[in-house]
């Protein structure tokens, strides 16, 4: 695992001097944009325990994106900056209730929830491609990214306030401040001269673990009421899915202006290639050197 993080910590590195250096091409575009939006977070635990969606896990943050001075390049490279509320409700408690149909009788169960909620920075490295529609004035696109993550603080709250709900505090050999994962999406910006407006939707998914397995953290037994957990879940990802508004200003006008080069047009083909006429004009072209009237010039006999 160690040896994973550090092939991924290089590989951002080479990335990012990768985007310093083409940076300084002349008449390259670069984009700055906000964004901002909310959208819904979930965990994914093994063994598998009792879920549900956690809504209104709020984003914003600050997008570069960096476009090649070639007119039709398809494809941005750049760096977002995000802030980006995650979480998770897990069920502690329950009670049954039991239903007879006459032939089974079945259980139903009624869960209260434990919930957690995780403030982190996230660094996205992303990869952009994207086409024009509307005369370039509509730009749709797709990410894909590399995600790092450095989760800030955290507090907890159970459902019903049967316990008082606090601030989760941070503990090296439970939980994980740094994390990484994969991120994809999609979304569209109307194109005002240098301004950008458009919506994005982005679904974060994540490798590495909120919590440490058992291996590293066996049980909450020393712990407080901020960890429901009595043996700590061998994996721990948290995922989310958010939409966001975006408003960003193309610095580079030339840059921009080169969107708008014409594709040049394609000269048709000729239907039919007519020998007769192109014998014609070969034998025109000539200026009367050889036979007149075209005829083939006989040999001279011995």
């Amino acid at each position: 695992m160690i040896g994973f993080r550090r092939y991924i910590l290089r590989l951002a590195l080479l990335f990012v001097a990768f985007v310093a250096l083409s940076s300084t091409e002349a008449q390259a575009q670069h984009t700055l944009t906000l964004t901002g939006g909310t959208g819904v977070s979930m965990a994914r635990f093994y063994p598998s325990e009792v879920t549900k969606i956690m809504w209104g896990s709020e984003n914003f943050g600050l997008s570069w994106r960096y476009y090649s001075p070639k007119p039709r390049f398809v494809g941005a490279f750049g760096l977002d900056l995000e802030y980006l509320e995650r979480g998770f409700h897990v069920a502690y408690a329950y009670t049954s209730e039991w239903i007879d149909d006459g032939e089974n009788r079945k259980e139903i169960r009624h869960y209260q929830y434990y919930s957690r909620r995780v403030n982190s920075i996230m660094l996205p490295i992303v990869w952009q491609p994207h086409f024009y529609l509307a005369k370039n004035r509509l730009r749709i696109y797709v990410d894909a990214a590399l995600v790092l993550s450095y989760n800030l603080s955290s507090n907890y709250e159970y459902e019903k306030d049967r316990y008082p709900a606090g601030k989760y505090e941070w503990k090296v050999p439970r939980d994980n401040r740094f994390g990484y994962g994969l991120a994809g999406g999609l979304g569209f910006a109307v194109l005002l001269k240098q301004v950008e407006i458009g919506v994005r939707a982005r679904y974060n998914f994540g490798y590495s673990d909120i919590l440490k397995n058992r291996n590293k953290y066996y049980s909450n037994s020393t712990d407080g009421r901020e960890n429901p957990f009595y043996y700590t879940p061998l994996r721990s990802p948290l995922d989310n899915l958010n939409v966001s508004l975006t408003i960003g200003w193309r610095f580079n006008k030339a840059g921009f202006e080169e969107w708008w080069v014409p594709r040049r047009k394609k000269e048709p083909r000729l239907k039919n290639f007519n020998f007769s006429e192109q014998s014609g004009a070969a034998n025109s072209s000539s200026g009367g050197r050889g036979s007149s009237g075209g005829s083939r010039p006989t040999a001279p006999r011995r």
